[in-house]
């Protein structure tokens, strides 16, 4: 169960639910709320997607189990943390704009859960710096060659990064120092 769902799964339960929102996006709202300190709840969408009238998603739906990988990857020590994006088989642009949606979504779950100032490191300020530019980028700067493919990959990776950071700051900096007091 540490794998996340399906990406056309995710799309098809949020069409079936009309949620406007892309699976990338949805998933990184949702990381966007954890990493920020966000309660793991059974009704995400109502928090994340600050809707209030939305249910919770069924119990083992590909929904249900995004948010659960989603906050076991966040959890664990192997940082087994993955990006919901589109299938490497999507043209790079699609799978950039993915990226790009993927980052809107974590700011606005981040914004949620953090409220105005939350407390991180320097090198957490800059990360979340630098996702707000991804947040503001648009796809139709990349052509599909090899080098786009390997800025992709790497954009990806210090994403990845950048999420686990800052729930380091977020989350597991202060669950350290309620141990300690």
């Amino acid at each position: 169960m540490n794998e996340l769902p399906d990406f056309t799964a995710v799309s098809q339960q949020a069409a079936a639910l009309d949620l406007a929102s892309t699976p990338a996006e949805l998933h990184g709202g949702l990381c966007g709320w954890l990493a920020a300190g966000g309660v793991d709840r059974n009704d995400w969408l109502a928090a994340v997607l600050a809707d209030p009238a939305l249910g919770a998603p069924e119990a083992g739906s590909a929904l249900d189990r995004l948010r659960a990988v989603t906050a076991a990857q966040l959890e664990d020590r192997d940082f087994a943390f993955e990006l919901l994006l589109s299938p490497a088989s999507a043209s790079v642009l699609e799978r950039t704009g993915a990226l790009f949606d993927w980052c809107r979504g974590f700011l606005g779950g981040f914004g949620l859960a953090s409220g105005t100032r939350p407390s991180l490191s320097e090198e957490g300020q800059e990360a979340l710096e630098d996702m707000a530019r991804l947040a503001a980028s648009n796809s139709e700067e990349f052509e599909a060659g090899d080098e786009d493919e390997d800025a992709l990959a790497e954009i990806e990776e210090f994403v990845r990064v950048a999420v686990l950071l800052l729930h380091g700051d977020c989350v597991m900096a202060v669950r350290h120092r309620k141990s300690l007091n």
